[in-house]
């Protein structure tokens, strides 16, 4: 497979629009676009004559409408989530009562590990944390969607209980694989050995296109996972030779590794390198010493 990363920043989202992307697949995009959801978060209508609702989104009034106007009366069997982040799950509760729909989800939101003395959660308003599932999903079954079928498969990573479906040969990756960006992963939310973990098991399914949950279809989802997982792999190298050249806090790393980019970009990524100093350290690659005046880094 081809291991060089591109991203697609070109895409339509036709925001509000019902967007046919498979037999039994619909797309309807959010009006919420930001640096972190690209274009909106993209709901999607599993099924035909009976529908399931994947991730229906921010609790805006104009998606709600949307949604509705693009269900059309047909009966909504169960809503699912990909995880509990709120641009994905925030509308979740009003619509199953709405729908009479029963939600089903892979468990309750919950740190990859928990907090350490002093450390603050940045993704915290964030999350669901009061969300919870009226059936649990587990890794491997497959459950109906409407009058059609997906396949579970657990990916934590980008946050604990995240999930992809498998609908016939198209893997619905909500954040966990994208194709405008690489995946945001801030611990304690989520855990960069998980993620990474994720990544080669998602590249092991039998699916060839991915249908992420911001963004784009990508055609070849596993040669894009495979770059993504290189381009993790090259910002761990990164990371050591930032602490070689004398780069002792995460600040430092971020510096050498981005030092060019704005405010904005420099926050998101230190949160991301993170989540890589944690994997390089559960590795053995290098030690962390942790006090409540600061973090020093060493190999």
């Amino acid at each position: 497979m081809a291991t060089s990363l591109t991203f697609d920043t070109q895409f339509d989202p036709e925001t509000g629009m019902p967007v046919p992307v498979a037999d039994g697949l619909v797309r309807v995009t959010a009006p919420n676009a930001s640096p972190y959801t690209f274009t909106g978060t993209n709901s999607f209508l599993i099924g035909h004559e009976r529908l399931a609702l994947l991730d229906p989104g921010p609790n805006d009034d104009a998606h709600l409408d949307a949604l509705l106007r693009a269900i059309a009366g047909r009966r909504v069997e169960a809503i699912v989530l990909t995880h509990t982040h709120r641009d994905h799950s925030a509308a979740a509760s009003r619509l199953s009562r709405q729908l009479d729909a029963p939600l089903w989800f892979g468990g309750a939101h919950s740190l990859s590990r928990p907090l350490r003395r002093f450390e603050h959660n940045r993704l915290r308003r964030s999350c669901d944390w009061g969300l919870v599932p009226d059936r649990t999903l587990s890794d491997g079954e497959s459950v109906p969607a409407g009058d059609l079928t997906v396949r579970v498969h657990a990916t934590p990573g980008h946050c604990a209980n995240h999930l992809a479906y498998g609908l016939g040969s198209d893997l619905l990756s909500g954040d966990h694989v994208m194709g405008w960006n690489s995946t945001l992963v801030a611990v304690p939310d989520g855990s960069m050995t998980d993620y990474l973990t994720s990544l080669d098991k998602v590249i092991g399914l039998p699916y060839r296109r991915y249908v992420p949950a911001h963004g784009a279809p990508i055609a070849d989802g596993p040669s894009h996972a495979t770059a993504l997982r290189a381009h993790r792999e090259q910002r761990n190298e990164q990371v050591l030779a930032a602490i070689r050249e004398g780069a002792r806090t995460v600040s430092a790393i971020v510096g050498k590794i981005y030092p060019a980019q704005p405010f904005m970009v420099r926050r998101a990524a230190a949160m991301t390198i993170e989540a890589h100093i944690e994997h390089l350290e559960r590795s053995g690659l290098l030690s962390v010493s942790r006090r409540p005046w600061g973090t020093r880094i060493a190999l």
